[in-house]
């Protein structure tokens, strides 16, 4: 079947349906479910490791039970073999890597489970069309292949059945007849089928609200964005000439020629409609020729993700915030923007001095306006200031409307809702003054930011984590920062699973001594059983550091990517308050913490040879094992010697020792006291000297 379907219609049901229907298959006449291991497989492929991912975990709920093993086959899990792919039910793979394990592994065994495949599901399958398209064509064409030859006659790849979805497939009839669907099997549903029509609604409130004048709307994926100027200029087109993003003939014409010099084919078609989009995925010159375009007026509307929040003065009349949700790669799910983020995108609307007045639509569910009313306490100068924000984001007539979600009583007043709103304000001025995160005059009416609430700010850290921060003792050690970090609302969300505690224990026990810190019970000695959310943190944070983490399932895996990125931002916040609190000691702890959350490596680690471009665990280890174990022993080693430990090919020894120039450079500092008589003080003199290449690898 080939199946065209609008976003969140219900595709992946679809596939879910195929899925029981072949299983249905191990059902025996009395009722009985009797499953036989990897013999009837369903192969699913997807363009991004995030939605194998989600796949992965959703099918291992929901199917695991019955004893379905899910394998995912993609860069992120190499730790597989042979067996397990015999083993397997459901393979969850990309196309590259499907292409690369079915291509190169024949001699072992690579296609020797290719007979047991009975179903394969193509999520996204306007890939095709994408330069990445390529892996997924060799990848179905292999299977025809082999599905007809007299040798498979008799095996389930036989008869194969093939289900192709996708929101966006012009030539549906096209993709079918290659797949060798029927054309009862090809089914294609229009926007009407859409559950929740979010594209339209923006076209609708673009007309309202724009004014005619510029616009960005934020999406929470690439492909929302580039879904939603699709919309847009598909709705634009059916103006014609009276498109209500074409302002002239001049800017038609300036268009035209624009599209000309795009490279993105898809974006071709937009800009001549006045709509454009932006994200990571372009590259250098059409991110640039669409910023110009757009700030010169001529793209009148902006598709992007919330990437362009930061940084990119790309300011905009109206911002269109088109859901408070985004898909976070590192936990494979969709999550909440944080408040400073929501802010950011706020801030683009109306900016001088491009605007006098701006316009801010925010699209979320009822039940998350509430959490969004606090965001305006980071960025008011007086308490009327905080009561303007909450009118002129249109609080009062939330309130109104909605006042049992914000603790008010239905028929209450205006008035009343009035006060509650001040009351609101009071509250949180009250408990940000008593952390010393803001200044207030005896009053409570003029605020002023101190600097820890200024750090806060800047590196957008929650409330609670920089109280546990601004309460770290003065002797601030490197296991107390650890500590710290592990307590941080930021990772919260991060759960203690019961089948992870023996995992987790093993690794406390540290027979090998392998570790920096252990969580440690009463009696100083090392916990046999780790308990909390944070011993498990504090735990994974060691192994990982370590260089060669013995943790290789994914949720802790996905885990540990979370705590480092987070814990690096962290780390580095509490360097910056030591600074201000002149804590030596902690802020240097804060740093060398920071630098290992980002390099996912302690400072004496065996393996600080990883950080260099080109050096993976592997030969880091083979490395390790002759002796090279830091940057001053590798440059004074033999290429050869190297290449030969590490099997390698000539010139690999030049190419590893070739990287070290991508080092920053080493500085000599000398520090001379001067004494001031006149003052009865003593000054420091530092002189910091810049070392060549050689000089640095030379002093060691």
């Amino acid at each position: 079947m080939v199946i065209s379907a609008p976003t969140g219609s219900g595709k992946t049901v679809l596939f879910e349906l195929c899925i029981l229907r072949l299983l249905s298959k191990f059902i025996c006449e009395d009722g009985r479910f009797i499953h036989i291991k990897g013999t009837l497989k369903t192969i699913y492929i997807a363009p991004s490791k995030a939605l194998v991912q989600e796949k992965l975990r959703d099918w291992n709920e929901k199917f695991g039970s019955w004893g379905i093993n899910c394998l995912e086959l993609t860069g992120d899990n190499e730790f597989y073999n042979i067996k397990n792919i015999q083993e397997a039910d459901i393979i969850l793979t990309t196309p590259e890597k499907f292409d690369a394990v079915t291509r190169y592994r024949i001699k072992d065994g690579g296609l020797s489970f290719f007979s047991d495949i009975s179903l394969l599901l193509i999520d996204e399958v306007h890939l095709l069309n994408d330069p990445r398209g390529a892996a997924l064509e060799a990848i179905v064409s292999r299977i025809k292949m082999l599905a007809h030859s007299p040798e498979m006659r008799s095996s389930p790849l036989a008869h194969v059945r093939f289900l192709a979805v996708s929101a966006t497939i012009p030539n549906v009839e096209d993709l079918a007849e290659w797949l060798l669907v029927p054309v009862q099997g090809i089914k294609k549903f229009g926007e009407e089928m859409r559950p929740v029509k979010l594209t339209t609604k923006v076209f609708d409130i673009l007309m309202q609200y724009s004014r005619g004048k510029s616009a960005l709307v934020f999406c929470s994926t690439r492909k929302g964005a580039q879904e939603a100027a699709q919309r847009l200029s598909q709705i634009a087109m059916t103006f014609g000439h009276s498109n209500p993003f074409i302002k002239s003939n001049e800017q038609q014409e300036r268009l035209r020629e624009a599209s000309l010099s795009c490279s993105d084919k898809q974006m071709q078609s937009y800009i001549i409609f006045g709509v454009g989009y932006h994200n990571g995925g372009l590259c250098l010159k059409d991110r640039n020729l669409i910023e110009c375009l757009f700030l010169k007026g001529d793209i009148q509307i902006l598709c992007t993700t919330n990437t362009l929040a930061h940084g990119i003065n790309l300011p905009a009349h109206t911002v269109v915030i088109k859901s408070t949700q985004h898909f976070n790669k590192e936990k494979g799910l969709y999550m909440e923007y944080d408040r400073s983020t929501l802010l950011q995108m706020s801030g683009r609307a109306g900016r001088p001095p491009f605007d006098d007045t701006g316009m801010v639509i925010i699209m979320t569910r009822k039940e998350t306006t509430t959490s969004m009313c606090d965001g305006a306490l980071n960025c008011r100068d007086s308490s009327t200031d905080c009561l303007r924000y909450y009118k002129s984001n249109r609080m009062d007539e939330v309130l109104i409307f909605n006042p049992e979600n914000y603790a008010v009583k239905k028929g209450t007043s205006s008035d009343r809702i009035e006060r509650h709103m001040q009351e609101i304000c009071v509250q949180k001025v009250n408990e940000l003054t008593q952390h010393q995160m803001i200044w207030t005059d005896e009053d409570g009416f003029l605020l002023k930011s101190l600097d820890p609430g200024k750090l806060m700010t800047k590196y957008y850290l929650k409330f609670d984590t920089m109280k546990h921060i601004m309460q770290t003792p003065v002797n601030c050690t490197l296991e107390d920062a650890l500590h710290i970090i592990c307590r941080a609302e930021e990772i919260a969300w991060i759960q203690l699973r019961r089948n992870e505690k023996k995992l987790l224990n093993d690794i406390n026990t540290d027979k090998d001594g392998r570790l920096r810190f252990h969580i440690l019970g009463d009696k100083g000695k090392r916990k046999k059983r780790i308990q909390t959310r944070e011993e498990k943190i504090f735990v994974l944070t060691n192994d990982c550091l370590t260089g060669d983490p013995s943790v290789h399932d994914l949720s802790l895996s996905q885990d540990m990517n979370s705590i480092c990125s987070n814990g690096c931002r962290i780390a580095r916040c509490m360097k910056e308050y030591f600074i201000y609190k002149k804590n030596y000691r902690g802020a240097l702890n804060s740093t060398l913490l920071a630098k290992s959350f980002h390099q996912k490596l302690w400072d004496d680690s065996p393996y600080l040879l990883k950080q260099l471009p080109g050096i993976g665990m592997v030969t880091a280890k083979a490395l390790h094992s002759m002796g090279i174990n830091s940057f001053e022993t590798l440059s004074k080693a033999d290429p050869r010697r190297i290449e030969i430990v590490t099997g390698r090919k000539y010139p690999f020894g030049n190419h590893i020792k070739d990287s070290l120039l991508s080092l920053p450079p080493k500085v000599d500092m000398k520090v001379e006291e001067i004494e001031c008589k006149r003052q009865e003080k003593s000054k420091l003199v530092v002189t910091l000297t810049r070392l060549t290449f050689e000089q640095s690898m030379q002093g060691g």
